[in-house]
């Protein structure tokens, strides 16, 4: 993937750092918003209480055609990984609603799945790689994040670990202006790689804990509080082929195509993201090289020490390369202190006047000295282009 030969003028880390205000310009999402009033009861691993669960035709068909009896999935059976009915090709994806299962206590409790890489890894070609970038240190966005970062919110997804969690950015629908339910994020947040398959009850929360509570003021805290815009379930999914053959626990071949789209839908109420929020970004996919790109920001919420995955974070720092093999397409990398839970989460510059997403977070070290993420360029469009044209519309 090479720069398409556009060169733009891009801002000075100060500059970004002060046009990436990614504020909210129609935030009053009035009875849309969820009210976090539902009956359904779902603690940690559990999907008890689900027996509001609707399931579409189509999916119920997708089920059947894996051996997956219905009644069983409703009933919690969504927690069987059973390696020979792991949904795994990309017509697979089924995420049927489960209504109330991502309550607060839960969404806290989700781990980050960390993806990491030694040192060795990194240094695979250093005839392409950069010297390592110096640490930067994340720095805590302001608050109401609504006001700064609105498009940023957490991805929220089922393992056979146990509940996980990631970043995500909503991203504008060309087909579909103003009215995006678009969130971009990475591969791995998303499906295991090629060693598995979908991840389940994959939801969308932007805004998370809009105020930045700690987490002795969010004791109690209601699903309003913690989820100001209301939770989104994914209705679709769309990852590269490259990620679903050749990713796996440290990135490996797919890291480099390490990105995911979700089409996603309220669980309550019938207005888009994007006018639920306020704003959306576009995406940038000229794939410019590092030495081009100039400076960019990473935004997420890392969930590993020292973080809680509470609190929304940000690094700017002008990006090096990263190549893991010769055969595959450079990375960039900048140094950023963040750890994982920021995975998925939105790389933006600033181009005439204009933020756009130009990567997300895919690896780092285990030292979490420095973040990679992969150049978006045409498997991207098309990903991107795909899944406006056929499910924007839903």
């Amino acid at each position: 993937m090479r720069s398409s030969g556009r060169r733009r003028t891009v801002l000075a880390a100060t500059g970004l750092m002060a046009a990436l205000a990614l504020t909210a310009t129609a935030c009053d999402s009035g009875g849309d918003k969820a009210s976090g009033g539902s009956t359904a009861s779902a603690s940690q691993g559990s999907a008890s209480g689900n027996d509001k669960i609707k399931i579409p035709d189509d999916i119920k068909d997708k089920l059947k055609e894996h051996g997956i009896d219905v009644d069983q999935w409703k009933n919690g059976a969504w927690e069987n990984w059973d390696k020979d009915k792991w949904l795994s090709e990309a017509k697979d994806f089924v995420n049927p609603v489960i209504d109330g299962l991502w309550k607060p206590e839960r969404m806290k409790s989700a781990k980050d799945p960390a993806k990491t890489i030694s040192t060795k890894d990194a240094a695979a070609d250093r005839g392409v790689s950069d010297p390592e970038p110096a640490p930067v240190d994340a720095r805590a966005e302001k608050t109401p994040y609504h006001d700064h970062a609105a498009p940023v919110g957490k991805v929220f997804f089922d393992s056979p670990e146990g509940s996980m969690v990631c970043s995500g950015t909503v991203v504008k629908d060309v087909n579909h202006p103003g009215r995006s339910n678009l969130v971009w994020t990475a591969g791995h947040c998303v499906h295991a790689g090629r060693k598995g398959g979908w991840y389940r009850n994959i939801a969308f929360v932007p805004s998370y804990n809009d105020r930045g509570g700690s987490e002795a003021q969010l004791a109690g805290a209601t699903a309003s509080e913690i989820a100001p815009y209301g939770q989104w379930w994914a209705d679709w999914a769309s990852t590269s082929e490259q990620w679903i053959s050749g990713g796996d626990e440290t990135g490996g071949a797919g890291a480099p195509y390490d990105y995911a789209l979700l089409h996603v839908k309220p669980e309550q109420g019938a207005k888009s993201l994007e006018e639920t929020v306020g704003n959306a970004l576009d995406v940038d996919f000229s794939a410019p090289s590092a030495q081009e790109a100039g400076t960019m920001g990473a935004w997420g919420y890392p969930a590993a020490p020292p973080y809680d995955g509470l609190s929304m974070f940000k690094c700017v720092d002008k990006p090096g390369r990263l190549s893991l093999n010769p055969a595959l397409p450079t990375m960039y990398r900048i140094g950023c202190t963040m750890t994982g839970g920021s995975s998925g989460g939105g790389w933006f510059r600033v181009v005439d006047g204009r933020t756009e997403l130009v990567s997300n977070t895919s690896i780092g070290p285990a030292g979490h000295t420095w973040l990679a993420g992969p150049q978006l360029g045409s498997g991207a469009r098309a990903l991107y282009e795909r899944m406006s044209k056929e499910y924007g519309g839903r």
